[in-house]
This record gives structure tokens, sequence and C-alpha cells, in this order.
């Protein structure tokens, strides 16, 4: 990683390896099997991180998952994100990702603004917008539909062409219009960061 600020972030993550409660590691697993599943198939792999309204939480999945994979060189990994019903990336979401040191451009503004979320200057730049997990941005077969909210999980019963698998965190949005806003959505980034990390490290 030439990004510095990036590159002592994702080393904090992989320090907190050892702190994953052990409750998450079956979670994770499911996530990494898929992954080594489609690369011993030398097939695409395409992971949609849900949540319900595609503003937080699938968010900083969808990113740390792509970061994750360029990080250990896991090639031909694409991550998408998506809800059961379509806001817009919630602000706080945003600046945690870049504190976390990633470079985040608007490329359209209005209610629903599209994000150019870049990590490394000569790689593709994740777009970065609310949607549905089945809007035509996404894939639509042989994907891994990972859920990140209870209530995601609940509401999605039936997600035609994929590979459900779950790995809910805890909703940072409790903490919005309080002193502590910030702050949660940066500890909810790292832990999204960490985690996902780990699940490529086991690649």
């Amino acid at each position: 990683m030439k990004n510095q600020v990036l590159s002592a972030y994702i080393q904090k993550a992989i320090d907190g390896f050892d702190q994953i409660p052990a409750e998450r590691l079956p979670y994770l697993q499911a996530i990494t099997e898929f992954v080594q599943e489609k690369i011993n198939a030398k097939e695409t792999i395409n992971l949609t991180l849900i949540c319900t309204h595609n503003s937080r939480r699938s968010h900083l999945s969808q990113v740390w998952t792509q970061v994750a994979a360029y990080y250990y060189g896991i090639k031909d990994v694409f991550a998408y994100s998506g809800g059961t019903e379509a806001t817009a990336l919630f602000p706080s979401a945003a600046q945690a990702l870049t504190n976390a040191g990633l470079d985040i451009a608007t490329l359209a503004e209005g209610g629903n603004p599209i994000y150019s979320i870049k990590y490394e200057a000569e790689q593709p730049a994740i777009i970065g917008f609310s949607k549905k997990f089945d809007h035509p941005f996404n894939p639509s077969t042989g994907y891994a539909a990972v859920m990140t909210c209870n209530h995601a999980d609940a509401n999605c019963p039936i997600i035609p062409g994929a590979k459900r698998l779950s790995l809910p965190f805890e909703d940072p949005k409790a903490f919005d219009g309080t002193d502590e806003q910030q702050a949660k959505y940066d500890e909810r980034c790292l832990q999204i960061a960490t985690e996902l990390l780990y699940v490529f490290s086991k690649v």
C-alpha cells in the first residue's frame, strides 16, 4: 500500500485479529470458504454486502472487502453493496472511511449522492451509492449475499442466484445525534475492517 495513512490503519486492524470474539469466527470462516471455492473453480468472486437501508454497514463492508482482497493479493474479487431499500450513504460512514485513509470524492450530488472511493491510486475506484440489492449495478447470479444486519437477514428471506451468508454488525445509527456519533462510526469501521481483513488473510 502506497497510502501511508491507510497502511497504518490496516496494520492496526491486523493487530486486532486476536481480539475477534470466538463467536464471530464461524461467520468469517463461511465467507473465507466461499472465496476459496471460487478461487479453486477459477471463477470471479462477487460479494454483495447487504443491510436494510444500504447507508452504513453495507457500504463499510463493501469497501473493506475490496481493500482486504487487494491487500492480500486475491484477484478477481468484486465487492458491491445493497439494501432492502435505497436511501443514501450516511455522512458519518463516509467520514469514518476518510479517517481510515481512503480518498472519497463526490461524483454526483443529490438525495442519493454517488461517490468515488479510492484506496490505491492505480486501482479502480469503488463506486458508492445507495441501492437495492437487486439493482442492475450489482451481480444477479453466482454471488455471495452477505447480510451485515439482522434486520436485512430477517427481511430478505429469498435472494435468487446468491449464496446467502451472515455477518451482522451493530448499527452505529443508534448513536446518531449524540456526542459519540463519529467515534462510534469509527469504531464500527475498524471492526468491519478487522474482520474482513481476517477473512482474506485465511484464503
